[in-house]
């Protein structure tokens, strides 16, 4: 941090943070962004709702303080302890009849949404802003609340109404999930009723939480800077584009950072063969192990397509689903690790049954597995339709696992295609497409099988993708320039 930049309190506000608990990259920023914010000099308290399966994860805490709540059956718990791994001190709102339950953090164990997050998710809001404006007694007041997704919209609304009240940061990991409920829902929440109306928290006669963020936050963040534009479009904007242009002044994309503690295949403890730029060669150990764990013919030489994420449309699974019968047909072997939309599962572990040691699949999540599939593979499918940040394609990068992405969002901001022009200056990482169907996907990925039997070209990519630096250091100093407008 600078000299001349005094620290600043700074209430980071998520409803997932890696290790605790997970979806999806929400839970991968959430874990990384407060200790690099930390690195820079601020002074950082992260809150979450004590989940069960947080509870399990997060070691010892402490009873800090108890809060009578709107919408709580009982008095609400505030546990305080330390993130995994950090110094940095974790708050978690603990009320048992929303939180401590089987099943994930937003839906049951059968899959379906939780019929109360929006009580659930309402009364973390509420805790979030007594603690910010230290009405919890604890002798902390944040001078800035950084929220994230729908989860966590109330809160700059709620807070909108407080004297002396704390900025707001409202960041928008993926505007497609918008926490929308039936407009009965604002009465039963016992919401403001000034937070009623068209500029406000009511969507189409629905009640939309991510408009707290929207509407009320003093500055929007997305994580990249394309994706950033898009959003303001019919086309990625979810009907919610007008009120992001007229907000424009106060939208920047940031891009996300990773963690390179965790994600670099020279210090990672999940592969069987650690390597860096200098001993790449060594990669092809957790190739071999990749192609044995999911029982495909151990083969240096054939190009190993790799995929982790969720089976739904967004990440152009259903793409990837129609162009392996054809790829299969070539001197090419494919693993897929993903859970989502059943008839995806379905129809990816029938096709693997027609291609027994060419094609792998394994249904669900497995952090482990992830790694391997990073550091084993040669060439990483991201075929999204849209991707506001995306960071499987920036781990690939440093593993040495070329991407084939989608032209779209933090994919386009991260990933330099290898065209003619790109390569011949020394820039190449990877191989994009414009529009989200077959013929694109194909079309990129014919053209990284094209260069893969080249060795010294192939080389040449992987060095320079390698090569790439998307830590938090520099993104982290782009959110702390943004808190210091807000909070001077």
């Amino acid at each position: 941090m600078n000299l001349d930049q005094a620290m600043s309190k700074i209430l980071f506000t998520t409803s997932e943070a890696h290790p605790l608990v997970k979806t999806g990259g929400l839970g991968d920023v959430s874990a990384s962004l407060p200790p690099a914010l930390v690195e820079l000099g601020e002074e950082v308290r992260i809150v979450l709702p004590a989940y069960r399966q947080l509870m399990e994860r997060v070691g010892e805490t402490r009873s800090v303080a108890r809060l009578t709540i709107i919408g709580a059956l009982h008095e609400v718990e505030i546990l305080e302890g330390h993130f995994p791994g950090t110094e940095i001190p974790l708050w978690l709102v603990s009320a048992p009849e929303y939180f401590d339950r089987d099943g994930g953090p937003y839906s049951a164990p059968d899959g379906h949404d939780w019929i109360d997050n929006p009580q659930r998710f309402a009364l973390f809001a509420r805790a979030v802003v007594e603690l910010a404006m230290d009405r919890a007694g604890l002798g902390w007041k944040s001078d800035l609340v950084h929220c994230n997704d729908w989860q966590t919209g109330l809160v700059p609304a709620l807070l909108s109404l407080e004297m002396e009240r704390p900025a707001t940061v409202f960041t928008i990991h993926n505007l497609a999930y918008q926490g929308l409920f039936p407009s009965g829902t604002f009465h039963h929440l016992h919401l403001p009723a000034e937070l009623w109306s068209h500029e406000g928290l009511e969507f189409h006669d629905m009640l939309s939480f991510i408009k707290g963020g929207l509407a009320y936050a003093d500055k929007i963040t997305t994580v990249s800077p394309t994706y950033a534009r898009e959003i303001r479009t019919a086309e990625f904007g979810y009907g919610l584009e007008g009120l992001l242009n007229h907000r424009v002044e106060d939208l920047v994309g940031i891009l996300n950072g990773v963690d390179y503690d965790i994600w670099d295949p020279k210090n990672d403890d999940l592969i069987p063969r650690r390597y860096d730029i200098k001993s790449v060669k060594l990669k092809v150990e957790n190739k071999l192990a990749l192609q044995r764990e999911f029982q495909l013919d151990e083969n240096e030489k054939i190009p190993l397509l790799g995929f982790v994420g969720r089976m739904v449309e967004q990440k152009g699974i259903d793409l990837i689903l129609e162009v392996l019968p054809e790829i299969l047909q070539r001197n090419v072997q494919c693993v897929i690790l993903g859970s989502g939309e059943k008839h995806f599962e379905h129809a990816f572990t029938e096709i693997a049954n027609q291609f027994p040691g060419k094609l792998g699949v394994r249904i669900g999540y497995n952090e482990t597995l992830s790694h391997l599939i990073e550091a084993g593979s040669d060439i990483f499918l991201m075929p999204s339709r849209f991707e506001p940040c995306g960071l499987n394609q920036i781990y690939s990068l440093r593993y040495g696992t070329i991407p084939v992405v989608r032209n779209t969002g933090g994919l386009a901001d991260t990933v330099i295609d290898a065209n003619d022009e790109a390569r011949m200056a020394g820039m190449a990482t990877g191989f994009k497409f414009e529009h989200a169907t077959v013929h694109g996907l194909l079309w990129a990925l014919s053209r990284a099988l094209e260069l893969y039997p080249r060795p010294r070209l192939w080389r040449t990519i992987v060095t320079t993708a390698m090569e790439q630096d998307f830590s938090w250091q520099s993104s982290a100093q782009h959110y702390i320039d943004l808190y210091r407008q807000i909070i001077d």
